[in-house]
């Protein structure tokens, strides 16, 4: 049990935190009267945090070689990093925070689904089963009731 607390603990600090920096980067997008300023300096700030947490934890940059055998999609996650920032830059002033990441959940609870029932990029295979669907349609209900 208690080694469940501390990751989930830590998964909902995660979802804080984004509620946080879309609020953020919300308000700099007013301030700056810029959507992509506000989205350049999000991720300007995320990089020289991510470059001193590579220096505290000493990682070495990985090798050429492995580099070179992954993927062409492997590469991609910061496209669909920006995406999620410049979508959520324009939205959460139009739907409210709450209305948002219900959105944005539900999103993710369906792709996470297929994504596991087809085990894509490879995740290991869950088949969707009445259980996990009806978690899924549970998440929609919540939804309609939290939009304004």
């Amino acid at each position: 049990m208690l080694a469940l607390l501390l990751p989930s603990a830590l998964a909902v600090a995660a979802g804080i935190s984004i509620v946080v920096q879309q609020a953020l980067n919300a308000n700099l997008r007013l301030a700056l009267n810029s959507a992509a300023w506000s989205g350049v300096v999000s991720y300007a700030v995320g990089l020289a945090c991510m470059g001193l947490l590579t220096l505290a934890l000493k990682d070495p940059p990985p090798a050429a070689s492995l580099a070179l055998r992954l993927p062409w999609w492997a590469w991609s996650g910061g496209l669909f990093g920006a995406l999620f920032v410049a979508l959520a830059i324009f939205l959460v002033p139009q739907l409210g925070a709450a209305t948002f990441i219900a959105l944005l959940v539900a999103g993710q609870m369906f792709a996470s689904l297929a994504f596991d029932h087809f085990g894509w990029m490879g995740l290991a295979r869950q088949p969707i089963d009445p259980t996990r669907l009806l978690g899924a349609l549970l998440l929609i209900g919540g939804v309609i009731l939290i939009r304004r």
